[in-house]
């Protein structure tokens, strides 16, 4: 197993950094309790990639603010919390990196206390290198953040909170059910352009794949359905039961304003079209990006 196990991409890899959020359903077992099932989604924490951020946390009931121990509570940190907090989701304040000689929890619980202005009192200490703290974190998450809301018998409401494109299987869509039960096989409609597919593979990330037959209320997985067209299942989208259909959308995300503009165009005019193309799919991918021919 590499040393970064959600970052994938090369740079990330090569930075330290997180650019994609990545989702992971991981099992844990409290001592003398029942087991709980965490749907995670490592978000990244640079204010360039706040967008990414917003998304993720519309799919959450919770949000861990994870805080360096040595460099305190930076402009990237405020930002992200207000955000969770204007969606009402419950913050677990976490000092990561206690480890570090240059470390200084009380100074980065002050911080928070002082500039963000949340709830301290379960505040965690760790060391995600050492494992120091970690499990006095995970029951600090199964007490304090509460279970997603969803019912299981209403009609299928899934949010499009990822989508990108394989040149195997077409577009892949990560997905947060809100309510109701989709399953392989069945016939799924997406509510904003009213196409049809049929489900051929369904599951979770952990972080390896793996397949279900279903994904019920309150999980957030993964739907293969064939979708070539990369316009045919937008984030931020709902998909529904084709016979038993939602009468209603989830809310969508916000539109982004673009921020920075540029030309470009491929040296060889031959090689326009495969631009195009490119940019579609990486549109997909990075819905704060936007584009449109001169």
């Amino acid at each position: 197993m590499s040393d970064q196990v959600l970052d994938t991409m090369d740079l990330e890899k090569e930075r330290g950094i997180t650019i994609k959020a990545q989702s992971a359903s991981l099992k844990y077992t409290p001592k003398n309790q029942d087991q709980y099932i965490f749907n995670l989604i490592d978000t990244p924490g640079h204010v360039d990639f706040s967008y990414e951020v917003s998304r993720s946390l519309a799919a959450c009931e919770g949000a861990l603010l994870v805080v360096d121990a040595s460099q305190g509570v930076e402009a990237q940190s405020v930002a992200n919390s207000y955000t969770a907090i204007e969606q009402g989701l419950e913050i677990l304040p976490v000092i990561n990196k206690i480890d570090l000689p240059a470390a200084d929890p009380d100074k980065a619980i002050k911080d928070i206390q002082e500039i963000i202005g949340i709830d301290i009192t379960n505040v965690s200490l760790i060391s995600a290198k050492t494992g120091e703290g970690m499990e006095e974190l995970m029951d600090q998450i199964v007490s304090s953040i509460p279970p997603p809301e969803g019912v299981l018998k209403d009609r299928l409401q899934a949010l499009i909170i990822d989508s990108w494109f394989d040149q195997y299987v077409g577009v892949i869509s990560l997905l947060r059910i809100k309510n109701g039960v989709i399953r392989k096989g069945e016939k799924i409609t997406v509510m904003s352009t009213g196409y049809e597919y049929t489900v051929n593979s369904i599951g979770v990330f952990t972080p390896k794949i793996e397949n279900r037959e279903l994904l019920s209320a309150g999980e957030v997985g993964f739907l293969i359905a064939g979708i070539k067209d990369i316009f045919g299942a937008p984030v931020g989208d709902t998909i529904t039961n084709k016979t038993n259909p939602s009468r209603s959308a989830l809310p969508g995300f916000k539109t982004i304003q673009p921020k920075v503009f540029a030309g470009l165009y491929p040296s060889a005019s031959e090689d326009l079209e495969a631009f195009r193309e490119a940019l579609d799919k990486l549109k997909l991918n990075d819905a704060s990006l936007f584009f449109e021919p001169e």
